[in-house]
């Protein structure tokens, strides 16, 4: 029940905040629009619509903005090394958590490696930050698609097991093989276009290499050694 009333709530948050703002966006401000790379596009709706001035308030929520999604991206990285560690795929410490259930290691890890990204950042300006962007680009791409391939083969065995999962996709399996297909196109359009095929070659370089390491990790055990 929690997780349906949570992924209910993210579609609507979604809907509303996200693409409600992309919306008056694009609504009041024209893409070749002057000064729009410099003032950026929230800046330049406030300007037109005669709130400029209040500039300092849209800095304020782009930073509670960031905060919040810095937040999200530490507990998201310390619950999957916690997994990881929990599968052997990672330091034995990663998994060991405090009497509150807090993977306290796991956080530390995952903080650290934060740091070392400013700070090389710090000592290269620039291409730290473009190298990461370059080689995580079409990484969530792939993580959408092999969600989607996921879902199709699990929701066939629960359909044929009789089980009723606490959360139904929509339309299945057309909406699932829609996404399939739109992730696809993406896909080739950054092959097509050359300011994309950096960011494609090394997203698919890191996945490859991701791919070989947890093949020979787990060579030779059968799925159900594998926690």
């Amino acid at each position: 029940m929690g997780i349906r009333k949570a992924v209910n709530s993210v579609i609507w948050r979604i809907s509303l905040f996200y693409l409600g703002s992309i919306f008056i966006v694009v609504s009041l401000v024209a893409w070749n629009a002057d000064n729009l790379t410099v003032r950026g596009s929230y800046q330049s709706v406030l300007d037109q619509i005669g709130l400029g001035r209040f500039s300092i308030l849209l800095e304020l929520v782009i930073l509670t903005a960031v905060a919040s999604c810095l937040n999200s991206a530490l507990y998201t990285a310390s619950r999957m090394a916690y997994s990881l560690s929990a599968r052997g795929d990672a330091p034995a410490s990663w998994s060991r958590t405090t009497s509150r259930g807090v993977p306290s290691a796991a956080i530390i890890a995952s903080t650290a490696v934060g740091f070392l990204g400013v700070v090389g950042n710090y000592l290269l300006p620039g291409q730290i930050f473009g190298y990461l962007l370059a080689t995580s680009g079409a990484i969530a791409l792939f993580v959408y698609l092999v969600i989607a391939l996921s879902q199709l083969r699990m929701r066939r065995e629960l359909d044929a097991a009789g089980i009723k999962p606490g959360v139904r996709m929509w339309a299945f399996p057309a909406l699932t093989w829609l996404t399939i297909g739109f992730i696809a196109v993406v896909l080739v359009m950054m092959a097509i276009l050359p300011g994309q095929r950096l960011e494609l070659w090394f997203s698919i370089a890191l996945a490859a290499v991701i791919v070989a390491i947890g093949v020979r990790r787990h060579k030779g055990r059968s799925p159900l050694m594998i926690k």
